[in-house]
């Protein structure tokens, strides 16, 4: 992100400049909504259990070490207050998996006792109506009648075609949320590209020249190292997230969105940089939020093709049951 800011010099608006402007809001827009899926898919599931809490917590280490070299650098004010935002979000999210994480637990803790308790058949309280009832295999006669049909209602069932009503609505809904990812996306780009416009407009944002002189060359000593630093700390924050999602052979609980508007973050920051230009003093100066783009790219495009493996999979799955 701090590539982006270094040197904010007026200089008269070439094409390339307005296309890395647009980019590098693009990015910004990406990154401002970036953990809203996230904290709405918790939310509505009443659960955090899908989420890597060591993911979390290393993405934010990265966070707190990109706003340290914000200020190292002498960043101008906004990427401050937005490495300050990206903070508060990470905690934010950190909290609501903490909080969800402590409550289930604590159901679940207090679930086996409540179940034995009313269903022991051999408490001293339970009718011993109720028992004969039930017979030696704890099955009254309506039960095991029940059973019987529905094993006959699958013997029938396992005769007809895959393409199953069940599978009908699973393709049906997975349309509906690809549809509302893709409004998502586009809407977040729109957004940035309206934001560029207006801070052009209003001379809020002005573009930076090509060569910053020996200015970038001071800057690149301390903050490249919590550059590279931060970069390493994105990297290796996905990893346990992806692990998590093969030892689990799921994805449930995550928002696609949210790592949809990470690559498409990481990708318009990166354009934004090379855009600007691809001097080799600036190209070097940038180089660890480069590799911590456009690496993290990499890892995303990972749990994508986890979404799509396990999603096929858990289909196929209720379909065959």
């Amino acid at each position: 992100m701090a590539g982006l800011f270094l040197g904010m010099v007026t200089t008269q608006l070439t094409p390339h400049e307005a296309v890395s402007g647009i980019f590098g809001s693009i990015s910004l827009a990406s990154w401002v909504f970036l953990l809203v899926p996230q904290l709405i898919e918790n939310y509505k599931c009443g659960s955090a259990d899908g989420v890597s809490l060591s993911f979390l917590t290393v993405w934010l280490l990265g966070d707190i070490t990109n706003f340290f070299g914000a200020i190292w650098a002498g960043l101008v004010p906004t990427v401050i207050v937005l490495a300050v935002y990206f903070c508060f979000l990470d905690s934010v999210l950190i909290t609501q998996c903490l909080y969800y994480n402590l409550i289930n637990s604590r159901k679940a803790g207090r679930r086996p006792s409540a179940v034995i308790d009313r269903v022991d058949p051999d408490s001293p309280g339970q009718p011993l109506l109720s028992q004969g009832e039930n017979g030696p295999g704890g099955l009254n006669g309506s039960r095991r009648r029940s059973s019987v049909s529905h094993r006959r209602r699958s013997s029938q069932c396992s005769h007809l075609p895959r393409d199953t009503i069940a599978q009908i609505l699973e393709e049906d809904s997975q349309k509906k949320l690809w549809v509302k990812n893709t409004v998502s996306v586009l809407l977040v780009c729109a957004t940035g590209a309206a934001g560029w416009a207006i801070a052009w407009k209003t001379g809020v944002w002005t573009p930076t020249p090509e060569e910053t002189g020996g200015q970038s060359a001071g800057l690149a000593k301390g903050p490249q190292t919590l550059g590279y630093l931060s970069a390493l700390f994105y990297l290796g924050a996905r990893i346990p997230q992806i692990i998590k999602n093969y030892r689990e052979q799921s994805c449930e609980g995550l928002s696609l969105l949210f790592f949809i508007l990470s690559i498409v973050g990481n990708a318009t920051y990166g354009c934004g940089i090379l855009f600007h230009s691809i001097e080799k003093e600036y190209f070097l100066t940038n180089l660890p939020w480069l590799i911590g783009s456009l690496g993290t790219m990499v890892e995303d495009a990972i749990i994508f093709m986890q979404f799509r493996i396990y999603s096929t999979g858990t289909s196929q799955s209720s379909v065959i049951e």
